[in-house]
């Protein structure tokens, strides 16, 4: 069974969002937990909402649950200290970085830093690659 972690902070819309999009367009052969990593409650609860498996809050779930997960998906500000208004701290950008998880990064251009050659482009856009690329990922693992 492959272990989905998604992350994410402020309201969790993006994280909401992701989980969504994997539930609904996964095919049903694809064995796989969503686990909700949430920098704050309320976006552990609004991924929750969006169907996740399992749910969690705060550095040291993000810690754990890093460790032996199949794939990261979140906000790139995932892999940067003190991003996402600070919610990030630098042991969480640690344990994404360092885990060995296909992550999926999507690109955003807040919070003090900019991707470049990253093109701003609707959330939605964005979580269809992120479902397509997860797919591909899972079956190929």
């Amino acid at each position: 069974m492959k272990k989905i972690v998604v992350i994410d902070g402020q309201g969790g819309r993006m994280g909401k969002s992701i989980i969504e999009q994997l539930k609904k367009n996964c095919p049903e052969e694809l064995d796989f937990r969503i686990y909700a990593l949430g920098t704050n409650s309320a976006a552990t609860q609004a991924m929750i909402k969006g169907g996740a498996d399992f749910g969690a809050t705060g550095e040291n779930p993000m810690i754990v649950n890093c460790k032996d997960a199949d794939m990261i998906i979140g906000p790139i500000g995932i892999l940067i200290a003190d991003s996402l208004l600070g919610e990030i701290t630098p042991a969480m950008a640690v344990a994404v970085g360092s885990s060995s998880a296909y992550k999926i990064l999507i690109p955003v251009n807040r919070c003090n830093h900019h991707i470049v050659g990253c093109q701003e482009a609707p959330l939605g856009e964005y979580l269809q690659q992120v479902c397509q690329e997860a797919v591909k990922q899972m079956k190929n693992r």
